[in-house]
């Protein structure tokens, strides 16, 4: 089966528009919603929406997402689905475009009808509806994407955060490089937006006496030669990327053509092995250089996650994800980490679903989501309480081998977006027999 390749032209645009279009939603404050009914709900079928881009600039590897969803939700139908009702699941093309994201995401509102949203992507587009999916009382989970205004309960109350904020989890790698790494002279690479200034905050926490050079880069400019010679030439030995997968790999690229070998430090927003390899290969062979060995050149890059991933087989939701993708996914791709990233939003939802009852209104989800044990396929604690809307707490620190499963460096720890210490987490993962997400 062909792998998934992402084009650098299109990750490039879309990350122009997440720089570009950010900012909070634009419809007006009004009166709180009635939750206690059932819009979307029949006597057969629960009907869930969500904006995805399907095509355009950011479809490459984004679109797995919804794959992972569809795939999920045809698998709990066939086996008894929510209390007897089928899951309906609608996905809407926004293209990665903010404007395409408020009209698709009325449609699914006011014409699909649907009962709640699942993991709309994106910074830049979803802050453009939050405000009219809350207005509306339309459930908002699990929004796809590691910014902070997720989780802000009191102003969204109907919104919630599903992956790691990136602030957490650069506090957790920076705790294991001073640990591991004491005398490290550390190099920060970062995207000149969110993900960069809430990436420093936290790393900073941790390591800031021994940063000797931060280099961001703009999305819009595939040069990192700048960025990357910086880097060589301050010393750093140990790189942190906080990066999209594009600039992953051309950090990668460009480090192996000057000669520079720093240890990689990567986040798990540009750390998916997967589509790395396929981008390490595209852009190999635009550089005419397709002998290079891409999983060789991830050989021993250390980062950061918080949900199983595909090298890691045994693991018991893997193995069923595998099982569900090989029926179900209306894909020819293989399955990556992002597809199981979208099927880990749709068993929580499904989840949730079940744990609200056969007498279904929007009420009793956010009742069920909001006092939920997520004992599941996280790897990590996950919050979704009146107080926290923030998703998964913290991460592990693994490496990569290309002829071997990723080797675990450190187990999974929490902790706050503050100050607060880094603990272990305490985290329940039962195998998937044992969690109820489907039944008549």
């Amino acid at each position: 089966m062909r792998r998934p390749i992402v084009t650098l032209a299109g990750l490039m645009a879309a990350a122009l528009l997440a720089t570009s279009c950010g900012g909070a939603g634009e419809v007006e404050d009004g009166a709180a919603a009635d939750l206690d009914v059932s819009t979307g709900v029949t006597d057969d079928a629960i009907t869930i929406g969500t904006h995805q881009p399907l095509t355009g600039p950011a479809a490459p590897g984004y679109a797995q997402i919804s794959v992972g969803h569809a795939a999920v939700f045809d698998y709990v139908n066939d086996n008894g689905g929510i209390h007897g009702r089928r899951i309906d699941y609608v996905v809407e093309d926004d293209v990665y475009d903010p404007a395409r994201t408020i009209e698709v995401t009325r449609d699914l509102v006011h014409t699909e009808e649907i009962f709640a949203m699942l993991g709309g992507l994106g910074t830049p587009t979803h802050s453009k509806v939050i405000d009219f999916l809350n207005e509306e009382g339309v459930p908002d989970l699990f929004v796809s994407s590691g910014a902070l205004m997720w989780n802000r309960p009191q102003e969204y109350p109907l919104s919630y955060g599903f992956q790691v904020d990136y602030t957490k989890e650069a506090k957790i790698q920076g705790q294991y490089i001073a640990e591991n790494m004491p005398d490290a002279q550390v190099g920060h690479l970062y995207q000149n937006d969110d993900v960069g200034t809430d990436s420093e905050a936290g790393l900073n926490q941790y390591v800031r006496d021994m940063v000797v050079a931060s280099e961001a880069y703009d999305p819009g400019n595939t040069d990192l030669g700048p960025q990357v010679a910086a880097l060589e030439e301050a010393g750093a030995d140990v790189v942190v990327c906080s990066c999209i997968p594009a600039f992953t790999a051309l950090l990668i690229l460009e480090a192996q053509r000057i000669g520079y070998e720093p240890q990689l430090v990567v986040s798990s927003i540009g750390a998916d092995t997967a589509t790395l390899t396929g981008l390490l290969s595209e852009f190999a062979a635009e550089a005419g250089t397709e002998d290079l060995p891409a999983e060789q050149l991830l050989e021993g890059m250390i980062y950061t996650s918080y949900l199983p991933t595909v090298e890691t087989p045994d693991d018991p939701w893997i193995q069923l994800y595998s099982d569900i993708y090989d029926e179900y996914a209306d894909s020819e791709s293989p399955m990556t980490n992002t597809t199981v990233y979208g099927m880990v939003q749709a068993t929580m939802m499904a989840q949730a679903l079940m744990a609200a009852g056969e007498d279904l209104t929007r009420q009793s989800l956010i009742d069920a989501v909001e006092s939920q044990d997520w004992a599941g396929p996280g790897m990590v604690p996950f919050a979704s309480t009146p107080e926290d809307h923030g998703g998964f707490g913290g991460a592990l620190v693994s490496q990569f081998h290309a002829e071997d499963e990723p080797e675990v460096l450190q187990e999974a720890r929490v902790t706050d977006r503050e100050g607060g210490d880094i603990t272990e987490a305490e985290v329940e993962r039962p195998d998937p027999g044992e969690v109820e997400f489907y039944g008549g």
